[in-house]
């Protein structure tokens, strides 16, 4: 079970926190989620478990400040794109 986690504050200022499966990350970057999962213009930050509160009583009180989000921005589409036609595509990296 993976520990990472998607962090940004919806339109109303809310910490939300994506949870992406493992079966999910096996296909899909962490990035690629959060691009395709967090609503457009919102920033977001990748992280982990660690960085959230270890008590969930107030979890609803949670906040981060949109400042330390820095590692993205929710994109315009809700779908992986997959399609070498489609504008948006970004063909994925080959090992070597």
């Amino acid at each position: 079970m993976t520990d990472k986690r998607i962090f940004y504050n919806d339109a109303e200022g809310n910490l939300c926190v994506l949870i992406p499966s493992d079966e999910v990350l096996a296909e899909h970057t962490i990035e690629e989620i959060a691009d395709k999962d967090v609503p457009s213009g919102l920033v977001y930050k990748i992280g982990t478990t660690a960085d959230l509160p270890s008590d969930r009583d107030f979890r609803n009180a949670w906040e981060m400040s949109s400042s330390e989000m820095t590692d993205g921005t929710g994109s315009e589409h809700d779908m992986f794109i997959t399609d070498p036609a489609h504008p948006d595509y970004v063909a994925p990296e080959v090992e070597e």
